[in-house]
Order: C-alpha cells, then structure tokens, then sequence
C-alpha cells in the first residue's frame, strides 16, 4: 500500500496477507495497541455498483455487504476498538425505489435476528443514532429487542446510523438547546462545544479518530459533520462488499502512521 502524506486516498499493493483471526496475533504485530483509534466511522459505499457489475439486482449487493459488516465488526471487536459507527441508512435513501428500501428493511431485520447471540457472547453494545421512529415497527421492536439485550456490553460499542442524516441531527440538537434556553435551564452565553456534543445523536462517544468511505467517491454525504472536524479520512476505491480484514488493517496501519496535531504544533 502507498500514501501520499497529504493524500487521503491510498492504493493498494498487489501483495496479500494473510490473516489469522482465531487468534488475531498477526493482526497486533502489525498494529500498536497503544495507537489504535478509540472511534472508527465508516460510509459503507457501492453495494449497487458491485451488484451491476455482475449483473445482479441492487438487494444482491446489499446481501453482501452484509457479509463486509460482519467482517469489519468482527476484526473490530477483535483489535479492541471501542466504538465502530457504520452508515447503515441516510435520510436521503428513503428517496430510493420502494422495493428497495422494503428490500433494506427486510435485510436490516434478518441481520439484527442473526447477530444477536453474536453481539451477546462478543459483549458488543448494540445502539443506533437517527430518525429511528421511521423505521417499519417490525424493524424498530428488533432493533430495541437488540438493543436492550446488549445494553450491558462493555467491551465495544456498534452504533448504527439508521435514517441518519448530519444537518438532521444538528437540527434536533439546536432545538434541545433552545428549549432548555426557554426553559431557564441553560444561559446561552453558557452554551459551548461540550454543550453542543451533549445534544447531538453521538452523545457519550468520542469524536471519530478515523472516518472510511469505500467505492471511490470523495465526500462526506452528511455523515456526522460536527463530529468528523478533526477527524483522519481515507477514501478506498474498493466497493463495500469487497472490503475486508485486510484492508481495513492496511488503513489502520495507515492511520497510525499519521501525526494529529488537531491545529498545534506537536
């Protein structure tokens, strides 16, 4: 793999490794423990493209980008990463043709029903940030089912962003402050950057260390905005069904080998 040191794009080297997860030891030769981001986010992109190109309908990729999450989840929880967030659905995919979007449900239901007793014996903590309440109700009582079962989990967190959109939230928050401005709970000259990571969907997480955006496109697509500002970002041309636990160690290795200043000189 190359980088340029002010690019965020990297190819990949032809080589291929191989990775032993049953006891993911070459995993953490290659990584330091003491380096690894506390937060990773990624915008799970091309599951259409990868179905066009082998000439399946748009439900076909979406089936197996749901293979990639378990990967991506599963190397995750093994390198100790407290916080994966996985853009799951935006505001803007209701847009979509409703068979899609009832295909996507369907999906999304299936994988919360074949997870659970993963998610339980992984202690993995299941929670989910956006307009849950406009998910189908068969969605939602999985989803809460789920959600509750694991609630205990301390040993990393999977934060689905489920009818999620960044504008969306950073509304919702605007308005939790001015209520309690309203209220007389709260002055505004009191209001500051905690005050607002208090009201945003994200609250009680860290900020993302590393965002990932798969298939080649290099934007943002109203992905966490406010918590993104000092983020690291890689942009992969791989399509979302075909990432796996070797790429995404490629980009952590990438990841730590970067020096945050966040504005200062270190």
């Amino acid at each position: 793999m190359s980088i340029s040191p002010r690019s965020t794009r990297y190819t990949k080297k032809k080589r291929k490794r191989s990775l032993n997860f049953s006891s993911s030891s070459s995993v953490r030769n290659e990584l330091d423990p003491e380096r690894m981001p506390k937060h990773v986010a990624i915008i799970m992109d091309g599951n259409g493209r990868w179905a066009r190109k082998r000439l399946l309908n748009r439900i076909n990729g979406h089936e197996k980008g749901a293979e990639a999450v378990r990967t991506v989840v599963r190397t995750a929880r093994k390198l100790n990463i407290p916080v994966l967030t996985l853009y799951a659905f935006s505001t803007e995919n209701w847009q979509r043709p409703q068979p899609e979007v009832s295909g996507l449900m369907l999906l999304l239901r299936r994988f919360l029903e074949s997870e659970h007793k993963t998610l339980v014996e992984n202690e993995i903590r299941l929670h989910a940030i956006g307009q849950i309440d406009r998910l189908p109700k068969a969605v939602r009582d999985k989803l809460n089912a789920v959600m509750n079962a694991t609630a205990d989990n301390t040993r990393m967190v999977l934060n689905l962003a489920l009818s999620y959109g960044a504008r969306t939230e950073i509304v919702d928050m605007v308005k939790r402050i001015a209520q309690s401005v309203q209220k007389g709970t709260l002055d505004p000259a009191a209001v500051t950057a905690e005050t607002v990571a208090e009201n945003l969907y994200t609250c009680g997480m860290p900020d993302p260390d590393l965002l990932i955006r798969t298939s080649g496109e290099m934007r943002i697509s109203n992905f966490l905005l406010w918590q993104i500002a000092y983020s690291e970002i890689f942009f992969t041309p791989t399509l979302w069904p075909d990432f796996g636990e070797d790429e995404f160690v490629e980009i952590l290795t990438a990841y730590q080998s970067r020096e945050r200043r966040f504005g200062a000189i270190p």
